[in-house]
């Protein structure tokens, strides 16, 4: 049997990413310095998050230099030497690297929300916009159907709020694909 072992009080992101782990296998993010555990995602979430994958990865076989990364480790630009978060997928076209923990300049980031998850979904959402290289933010719902999307404008501006989206297509611009929210749904009990 596996021993736990104490949670340290503080972590920067270097000590995180030395960090062996609380001996259980359960996964964390570092918030401010501080250890977040993740709960387990709902049969819904992992059908949804499951969904996505598939369908970005497939849409990116036709563009070989982006790909598509499940749990990909970012760290934000706002307080950064103590913050490493852990978005449910992304999109970065920078090169495979052997070893490499973060994301590389990822331009899409994806979180599925649920009734758990809420607070520190919107949280994670400004500290994406925080780098320079993300292009598009995509909020999916797990509970009905419906998706948020922010899009990096031209010069570089988040708009104040997302476009929401109940049915047909989400423009992610920064893959040049329209994700069908049926697809992204599909195998749910969302979908009747």
């Amino acid at each position: 049997m596996t021993a736990q072992r104490k949670l340290p009080p503080m972590m920067t992101v270097a000590d995180f990413l030395d960090w062996p782990g609380d001996g259980l296998g359960t996964r964390f993010e570092l918030i401010d310095g501080e250890l977040r555990a993740m709960a387990p995602a709902s049969e819904t979430h992992g059908t949804i998050q499951m969904n996505l994958g598939g369908l970005i990865w497939m849409h990116l076989r036709g563009h070989p230099r982006c790909r598509a990364l499940t749990a990909p480790g970012v760290q934000p630009r706002v307080r950064a030497e103590w913050n490493f978060r852990i978005p449910d997928l992304g999109v970065t076209c920078a090169p495979d690297r052997a070893g490499q923990i973060m994301a590389q300049d990822p331009v899409l980031l994806i979180e599925v929300l649920s009734p758990g998850n809420v607070q520190e979904t919107y949280e994670a959402v400004r500290c994406y916009a925080t780098l320079p290289s993300v292009r598009d933010i995509l909020i999916v719902h797990s509970t009905r159907i419906r998706a948020e999307l922010w899009t990096r404008d031209d010069q570089g501006n988040w708009p104040p709020n997302p476009v929401e989206i109940d049915a047909g297509l989400v423009p992610l611009v920064s893959i040049e694909f329209k994700l069908d929210l049926a697809e992204v749904y599909a195998g749910t009990h969302l979908i009747g």
